[in-house]
């Protein structure tokens, strides 16, 4: 019940990170600027368009027209979210072959614990990949809004949604390929006590 129990964890949390972590890459509040001389308009910034939010008018979109023209924290951010969402897409194919639930090739243990290793790997780095780029735009954002450079009477950029959510999908991420490689080494240790008790027992009837 162990067993089954961890991995059926570990791909819920897996997948509940990959699908935030596409949620992330999509989405346009990443930063948020909220004009204090019209409190009715929110700009919000994402890493393919830039939005207005009216309370009226709805949202009002305009995509990027250049890749160079990006800042490059937003230019590093789409390389590495793609990568992140690619890794987490391939670790869900590897982790889901590899399942003791799954009947097909039961006979190939070895396999499947290293289909599982290598699915937790993957996710590993889909989620942290995911929180690098989330993290540098935060971290960006946190330099903008204290420059002292910058006059008092430039708005400034806040935390967008999308932050939230992305360092949220890398949590779970890590989380679920935490929890698969734990079932990958609890079977080797598991496996490695059996030996060593039948071991013992035939030392033991040897003695008789």
């Amino acid at each position: 019940v162990y067993r089954p129990m961890m991995q059926f964890s570990g791909m819920l949390f897996s997948l509940l990170g990959w699908v935030l972590s596409c949620l992330t890459t999509y989405l346009p509040q990443w930063k948020n600027l909220n004009l204090e001389l019209n409190e009715l308009e929110i700009w919000t910034m994402g890493l393919w368009q830039a939005c207005v939010v009216q309370e009226e008018g709805g949202m009002q979109c305009k995509d990027f027209d250049s890749f160079l023209a990006l800042p490059p924290e937003l230019r590093i951010s789409r390389i590495l979210m793609f990568f992140s969402n690619g890794s987490g897409l391939l670790g869900l194919l590897l982790s889901g072959c590899g399942l003791d639930c799954l009947k097909i090739g039961e006979r190939q243990q070895e396999q499947k614990k290293r289909l599982l290793l290598f699915g937790g790997m993957l996710f590993w780095m889909s989620g942290i990949t995911a929180i690098v780029p989330v993290s540098w735009v935060a971290h960006s954002t946190v330099q903008e809004f204290w420059d002292e450079n910058i006059p008092d009477i430039v708005p400034r950029w806040d935390f967008g949604e999308a932050l939230f959510v992305g360092w949220l999908a890398g949590f779970c991420l890590v989380l679920g390929g935490s929890l698969l490689n734990c079932t990958v080494c609890s079977t080797e240790v598991h496996l490695s006590s059996v030996h060593y008790a039948v071991a013992e027992q035939q030392d033991q009837c040897q003695h008789l």
